[in-house]
């Protein structure tokens, strides 16, 4: 099976998109994985907004999902992943990462284990020649279903109670499980995961069954403030949260075109999830030397950033001299009230001592130089006890 027929149409448009289309009163689309996504449906501060204090539903169907089964494909996936499967149990998700034989980030996502032999992975790039080539010697079968799996988040602090409305029982479902539901004629998965930081569920429905899927929730969630949202007030929310995004955040090792511009795990922040004593997996060899010989060239920080003026795309200086790093994401935050970023920074300069962000903030079309001291602080940023919380509250 393969993915999406992208010479067949510019953009292709989502089992959702009857619902996507009429919602969205500025037609403001943007392109995600050779699909049509909406990028803002009226007023993004406003979606931001619910995200926070209601609910909102955000169309992920686009998101590359590969089938893995048989029977080495716990084997197979431990090869390939950062993270040991053997401890993750049926109905669970796990946030993992790969690399290259370099040890070099190729993609973040999560993996869902259906069954003792099934597996889902979800992710941003497409890596299918990949990952079949690196299946060789293993007993199992892999698909990409993006197109036969329609994907919708729901997310906000009112999200488990439209699900409770809509007749899905939640409240014993835990952060990073999954549940089987019936829907209509088929079958409904509800996993207790998200982008946004909060308390958030994403649902996982055949195509055939999606407009239904939309409809039935929008009319239960209408009491609890549930409405569309687009990417804009999503990757606002993931900034909040601190999270990675490929191709904003790092640059996946298969498509670097500048061998300085790779990033491993350990300089991701992302060594917390290597588990050594697995056994052998791509890039460990590579990993172990770095992590051994302390030759991390990067780290991955997040910073406050005096004012309200966003540093996105800022340069980093120590000294207010020499270049110490580079800002990926970053954003004023609604929910904080605090200027943040995630940024890399040379190593010798991660403690963020003496570090500087030169932003140009425009002025009535002029533009200003401003040089600010930053303040190295943990992330997540937004982790509020909701999303955790089990089984979650009533808002």
């Amino acid at each position: 099976m393969t993915g999406p027929r992208f010479d067949t149409a510019p953009l292709l448009e989502t089992p959702f998109h009857p619902r996507t289309t009429a919602a969205n009163r500025l037609q403001n689309w943007a392109g995600w994985s050779g699909y049509r996504t909406a990028g803002c449906y009226g007023d993004s501060e406003m979606e931001h907004s619910a995200i926070r204090n209601a609910a909102t539903l955000y169309d992920i169907t686009p998101m590359t999902k590969y089938r893995i089964a048989g029977p080495e494909a716990e084997a197979c996936l431990n090869r390939l992943t950062l993270r040991n499967l053997a401890k993750l149990p049926v109905g669970s998700v796990q946030y993992t990462a790969w690399t290259d034989d370099a040890g070099k980030v190729m993609d973040d996502g999560t993996l869902f284990r259906i069954g003792p032999d099934r597996f889902r992975l979800c992710c941003q790039e497409r890596h299918l020649p990949w990952l079949l080539d690196s299946a060789q010697g293993f007993d199992v079968e892999i698909a990409d279903e993006t197109e036969a799996v329609a994907a919708v988040a729901l997310q906000g602090p009112t999200s488990a109670s439209v699900l409770t409305a809509a007749g899905f029982d939640v409240s014993a479902l835990k952060p990073f499980r999954m549940q089987d539901y019936p829907f209509r004629d088929g079958r409904l998965l509800i996993s207790r995961t998200g982008f946004t930081g909060d308390l958030g569920y994403e649902l996982w429905v055949a195509p055939t069954d999606a407009v239904a899927l939309w409809d039935h929730l929008m009319a239960q969630g209408a009491p609890f403030g549930l409405v569309p949202a687009g990417t804009e007030a999503v990757m606002l929310a993931r900034t909040e949260a601190g999270f990675l995004t490929a191709n904003l955040d790092f640059i996946p090792a298969q498509q670097a075109l500048r061998e300085d511009r790779v990033r491993s795990p350990l300089e991701l922040g992302l060594g917390w999830m290597i588990d050594w004593d697995k056994g052998h997996f791509t890039g460990r060899r590579a990993l172990l030397a770095e992590r051994d010989g302390q030759l991390s060239r990067w780290a991955i920080v997040g910073l406050d950033i005096p004012g309200n003026v966003s540093a996105e795309g800022s340069v980093l200086y120590y000294g207010k001299k020499r270049e110490a790093g580079f800002i990926t994401a970053a954003c004023w935050s609604p929910t904080l009230k605090r200027n943040l970023a995630i940024a890399h920074v040379a190593a010798r300069y991660a403690a963020c001592d003496d570090l500087w962000v030169e932003i140009y903030a425009q002025r009535e079309l002029q533009y200003h130089k401003l040089m600010l001291p930053v303040r190295k602080t943990e992330r997540p940023f937004f982790a509020p006890d909701r999303r955790r919380a089990t089984p979650p509250g009533r808002f």
